[in-house]
């Protein structure tokens, strides 16, 4: 009877897991609706670094991740669900290290979540790397294609800083509420 309650229990949390990784990735898709374009550089500011972030810090580093990996294959079947509505083009176009630092920066997010004191400033840190790591990405990409660091520096990571900075302390202060929706 034990064992029946646990495999009852495993196959629950399954499913609660695969359809939250699926939400995430919707929640992306809707995200890159809210955009808006900057005159100066090829990034828009866009609210996919919220859904991002809140991945990595609710679902954990592989479920996380793996919520972006769904969002990039999306892209690359062709639908138009990236901030431009450009599909395929994408990802090899001057935002394509953003889109591919979505997965390593929700992977991080959820690994050093793990890490640090489950507090509003843990979550914050955790935020903060996986920001990093996004930005990593995207900025050395956006260096290829606009021909400089400066460059890309100052399009793909000056102008962001402050409205990210927001996104991660939102993400840090509502991501507990959905890790206790997950608790099965």
């Amino acid at each position: 009877m034990l064992s029946h309650i646990t495999v009852h229990h495993r196959r629950v949390r399954y499913l609660t897991y695969s359809g939250a990784i699926v939400l995430f990735t919707l929640f992306t898709i809707l995200s890159a609706r809210i955009t808006i374009p900057l005159p100066f550089t090829p990034v828009p500011v866009t609210l996919q670094v919220l859904a991002v972030l809140l991945a990595g810090l609710v679902l954990g580093a592989r479920a996380g991740a793996l919520s972006q990996l769904l969002y990039l294959a999306a892209i690359a079947s062709g639908l138009p669900v990236d901030a431009y509505g450009r599909g395929t083009v994408a990802l090899s176009g001057p935002t394509a290290g953003y889109l591919f630092g979505f997965v390593a920066g929700a992977f991080v997010t959820g690994w050093v979540v793990t890490r640090v004191p489950a507090s509003r400033m843990g979550r914050f840190l955790a935020a903060l790397a996986g920001l990093a790591v996004l930005y990593g990405c995207g900025v050395t990409w956006l260096a290829v294609v606009m021909g400089g660091l400066e460059a890309a520096l100052l399009g793909g990571l000056a102008p962001f800083i402050a409205v990210d900075l927001l996104k991660a302390a939102a993400a840090a202060s509502v991501a507990e509420g959905g890790r206790w929706l997950l608790r099965v």
